[in-house]
């Protein structure tokens, strides 16, 4: 829960802070979302690189050398003395967050049996919650009463501690997975594999809607009726809490009914919420909020847990490849609703991320098999 706490701490931090990024260099909307886009790209980027090294000198070493590194790079954001420099130092952010999101899946997948391994990347993806919302509340609240420059410096130190905190207290995996040394085979295994390839196209689409409801809502609700000041969109993200709660119960769902049944039922909650966000009401588009935010975070349990639970060997190379399409799909999510936006506001945005969650629900109710944790652990006891 720490090293997804500290994952996603800085990854999305900008996000409130985009109209006053827009005012302080004079941009445009697309030119700040690049704040938010770069670091993904860079996951994207880097996850499978990053992934083969986690199953080559072990996963502890790369969580902990990541989160050491990422708070590293958001201190020195806060340098930044334009915004050309602050997307650069956001893409090097990017660039080492997937030792700890990709390396932590694997971890789990590890260190415990399938049958309780989907709880258990559901508590991991509780972590990922409250880092996020931490990093966009105090970066709202700190850029609002100070600078944006000091909202870097803030998580940057909150990040130190985290990463000294899992340097003291994750203990090595003990059960190191198979790893193969022909990287190529294992790349080809991986892009080949019928379940894995679905798995990432669903995680493409997901992080895709997931960024452009959280990227362009800031726009909606800082102009009028509306009207909300920065501080006031970084509280916009409390939102989150909800999916933190309950997706824990959506990781014995899995445990109990399988990836698929999870990923439906998150999916529905996911197109009601943003249908919510039409309505004129800030209230109600709170609670829109706060039903897709629980929705997209049962979805990322149920799928980071597919991905793992289908991976024999090099879970480290196939959560990275994951991760890839994951953060590309962030990347697009990031900027092409500019366009929609621009085209007819708001609703044209909402139209675009149901028609994304439409096509993630066909891919996964074509190519995802029903599994479920008895299963699995059969398997795993066989394997042993």
């Amino acid at each position: 829960m720490l090293a997804g706490f500290a994952a996603f701490l800085d990854l999305y931090s900008t996000q409130p802070l985009l109209p006053m990024l827009a005012r302080a260099f004079r941009a445009s909307n697309f030119a700040v979302s690049l704040t938010v886009t770069a670091p993904t790209i860079a996951v994207a980027l880097a996850a499978p690189a990053v992934g083969r090294l986690a199953d080559r000198v072990g996963l502890r070493n790369v969580i902990v050398g990541s989160a050491f590194a990422l708070a590293a790079a958001t201190l020195l954001a806060a340098t930044a003395a334009n915004l050309r420099q602050l997307i650069v130092w956001r893409f090097l952010q990017g660039v080492v967050t997937p030792g700890l999101f990709a390396s932590a899946v694997a971890y789990i997948h590890e260190e415990w049996p399938p049958s309780r391994a989907g709880r258990v990347t559901a508590a991991y993806v509780s972590g990922t919650v409250i880092g996020g919302v931490t990093g966009r509340l105090l970066g709202g609240v700190v850029a609002n009463d100070v600078s944006w420059s000091s909202s870097f410096v803030v998580l940057g130190v909150i990040g130190l501690a985290a990463a000294g905190a899992l340097w003291l207290w994750l203990p090595p995996e003990q059960r190191r997975g198979h790893s193969s040394r022909a990287g190529g085979g294992s790349w080809r295994s991986h892009l080949r594999h019928r379940q894995l390839l679905a798995t990432y196209a669903v995680g493409f689409c997901m992080l895709c809607t997931q960024l452009a409801m959280f990227t362009y809502v800031p726009f909606l609700l800082a102009a009028p009726p509306f009207s909300l000041s920065t501080s006031a969109l970084g509280l916009l993200f409390l939102t989150y809490i909800v999916g933190a709660i309950t997706t824990p119960f959506a990781g014995r769902g899995i445990d109990a009914y399988g990836h698929r049944a999870v990923l439906v039922g998150a999916l529905a909650l996911c197109a009601s919420g943003a249908l919510l966000t039409l309505i004129p009401s800030l209230s109600v588009v709170a609670a829109g909020l706060s039903i897709f935010a629980t929705g997209v975070f049962c979805a990322q349990a149920a799928s980071s847990s597919h991905v793992a639970h289908h991976a024999e060997r090099d879970r480290g190379l196939a959560i990275g490849l994951y991760a890839s399409c994951y953060y590309a799909g962030g990347a697009v999510g990031g900027s092409i609703p500019a366009g929609f936006w621009a085209a007819g506001g708001w609703p044209a945005c909402v139209a675009f991320i149901i028609s994304v969650e439409i096509a993630m629900l066909a891919i996964a109710w074509r190519y995802w098999t029903p599994t479920s944790g008895e299963t699995a652990d059969l398997r795993f006891q066989i394997a042993d």
